[in-house]
């Protein structure tokens, strides 16, 4: 929640959309066997039914943050779901 990566699947999506498959594996190599925490703002699920969190990694990373910064997504904050906008 408060970004958004370029997409590699999506119905729809003629071709994957460029840093999208970097961004794809940066997370799952990143988050392979491992726990993360989940936090909510006030929506849980978008019109989708994608599920709409905040991700903290065991050792506090803040991997919405984390992302921004390592510049594989770009800022989308979307009300009522703003509580880290400043941060983002």
């Amino acid at each position: 929640m408060g970004v958004d990566t370029p997409e590699v699947k999506w119905e729809g999506l003629i071709e994957e959309q460029p840093g999208g498959k970097e961004a794809s594996e940066y997370v799952k190599k990143l988050l392979k066997g491992k726990k993360v925490l989940l936090e909510y703002d006030v929506q849980k699920r978008d019109r989708h039914g994608r599920t709409l969190a905040y991700v903290y990694l065991e050792d506090s990373t803040f991997l919405n943050a984390h992302l921004l910064e390592k510049g594989l997504a770009r800022m989308a904050t979307y009300p009522p779901n703003v509580r880290y906008e400043e941060v983002f």
